[in-house]
């Protein structure tokens, strides 16, 4: 059964844009190619809106709440509202992880026109394999979350309204068996001595 988000919805307005506010939300993966969409809309002609995860290195989030460290690596997707891939975004480099070491929380700032957008947020390296948003994600091969936990944070700032959408799962790459692989290799050199023996066999003697 599917967990429920919880969701936080910072109540004010962004400096210099009375239309727009900053939205916080949290929760868990169950799967480790989930897709998590989230739907926001734009009013003003123009606005710089940001996404921003924390769940990886930790931090406090837009709602001023603080959040844990030890999330998987995300990947954070924007499309328009056309289904149309915008921008992704794997690692940030701003805040490293006290124990890792690595900054792997994602970050897309993007000047947005008026409209409805979809952001996702996906665990590394399910990327959005465009150009639509419904040509899907490529999954990860990346179990158990790669020894992290399941929470995610995200930040959607300076945008008019702002809520969580849809949950599903990614297709999940085929990942060849070694004895694949072996066939393969003795199917190509199979095909390259027939090859070479029937070219000996047609030269003229």
């Amino acid at each position: 059964m599917k967990k429920i988000h919880a969701v936080v919805l910072v109540i004010g307005f962004v400096t210099g844009n009375a239309n727009a506010a900053n939205f916080s939300f949290t929760g868990n993966f169950e799967d480790n190619n989930e897709v998590q969409e989230f739907n926001f809309t734009v009013t003003t002609p123009t606005s710089d809106v940001t996404l921003r995860t924390w769940s990886y290195a930790g931090g406090t989030n837009a709602a001023g709440a603080e959040v844990a460290r030890g999330g998987f690596d995300p990947i954070v997707a924007l499309f328009d509202g056309s289904g149309n891939l915008i921008d992704q975004n794997d690692d940030s480099h701003l805040v490293s992880d006290p124990i890792s070491g690595n900054a792997y929380d994602s970050l897309l700032t993007h000047a947005l026109s008026a409209g409805n957008y979809t952001a996702t947020v996906t665990q590394y390296s399910s990327f959005a394999n465009g150009p639509l948003l419904a040509d899907g994600f490529q999954g990860t091969s990346h179990t158990n979350f790669s020894s992290r936990d399941s929470h995610w944070a995200l930040d959607i700032l300076n945008v008019s309204s702002a809520s969580i959408g849809a949950s599903y799962i990614s297709e999940t790459p085929p990942i060849p068996e070694p004895e694949s692989y072996a066939l393969l290799l003795a199917g190509l050199g199979l095909i390259t001595f027939v090859m070479r023996y029937s070219s000996r066999k047609q030269m003229p003697a």
